[in-house]
């Protein structure tokens, strides 16, 4: 495999990469030189992030590769110990429509069946749980998506709204949502918004002792990624991991 990361020079990229000696790395001038080199053929891949803002690197993405969906977006894989959860979207779609929404857990759902060959028990986050919290015009959005995705991936488990604790804690979940087939076992997160899908994101990686990897960027014809300026070498490492499982399994 060969991923290009335009910040190949950057310590954290060079103590990362020494964990994936199988991986050809190759170095670009800028973001322009990176996806160009990409959009030819001469990489499988791309990583960047760590000394560019997201902002350009998604545009530079969006100019120069070609999409898969309609649509493109972003997960997280976030790891500690031997939980694995998604999360989308904490990195590009600022207010989804019901239709980017339901791309978000369409491809997300995708990413992490590919990445980690579970089951998905996706949970369609929000402030209330089952009508808890009253109507608006973000519950008509989630159960939309809810609806479609029971509709045409009647194998994956989804449910909502509902509110995180209810999502993944089960003694919670028997007292919210008892009736819920997600049993308070959620390993995919979605949020509304891209406000509290980088918040929860952050929130896991800086209080809960995740690792985070990426965001993962979705939507595109090959794995994507863009790393924040904050990554470590251990969120880098992880995100190098997911982008070759994701490049090998596709092949």
């Amino acid at each position: 495999m060969k991923i290009i990361f335009p910040e190949l020079k950057n310590s954290i990229t060079k103590e990362a990469i020494k964990s994936f000696p199988e991986i050809e790395f190759f170095d670009a001038t800028d973001l322009s030189a990176a996806n160009i080199m990409l959009k030819n053929g001469q990489a499988n891949s791309m990583i960047s992030g760590l000394d560019y803002s997201s902002r350009d690197v998604l545009l530079a993405y969006k100019k120069y590769l070609p999409l898969k969906s309609t649509y493109f977006s972003s997960c997280f894989i976030c790891k500690k110990d031997d939980q694995i959860l998604a999360l989308a979207d904490g990195g590009v779609n600022k207010l989804p429509t019901k239709e980017q929404l339901y791309t978000i857990v369409e491809d997300t759902t995708q990413t992490f069946i590919t990445y980690t060959n579970k089951k998905p028990k996706i949970a369609m986050l929000s402030y209330s749980t089952y009508g808890s919290g009253g109507k608006n015009p973000d519950l008509e959005k989630i159960h939309y998506v809810i609806d479609k995705i029971r509709e045409n991936h009647p194998n994956w488990l989804i449910d909502g709204e509902m509110q995180l604790d209810a999502a993944i804690n089960p003694n919670i979940a028997a007292k919210k949502a008892p009736n819920s087939p997600l049993q308070g076992q959620a390993n995919i997160l979605i949020t509304p918004d891209l406000n509290s899908g980088n918040i929860l994101y952050k929130s896991l990686e800086q209080f809960g002792g995740f690792t985070c990897a990426g965001p993962i960027i979705q939507g595109f014809t090959m794995p994507l990624a863009d790393l924040s300026r904050g990554s470590t070498v251990k969120d880098t490492v992880l995100t190098i991991d997911v982008i070759k499982k994701l490049h090998e399994r596709k092949s």
